[in-house]
């Protein structure tokens, strides 16, 4: 099952701040889950945006 994710959590995973994080739901710039009062993140989905952002090293020749 996927996890859900509290604010907090994303921010520790991804290095944000929790009001950044905030910043970027209010934005809709991430995807999110509205539970009542409480906004929640799939864990897969915040995975997918870290691997996505993932930059590989240039070979040297």
């Amino acid at each position: 099952m996927n996890r859900l994710l509290t604010v907090d959590e994303v921010a520790r995973m991804t290095g944000w701040r929790p009001a950044t994080i905030r910043q970027k739901v209010w934005r809709r710039e991430l995807p999110y889950l509205k539970l009542g009062r409480s906004v929640r993140f799939k864990e897969a989905e915040i995975l997918k945006i870290i691997d996505a952002s993932s930059i590989p090293a240039l070979e040297r020749q």
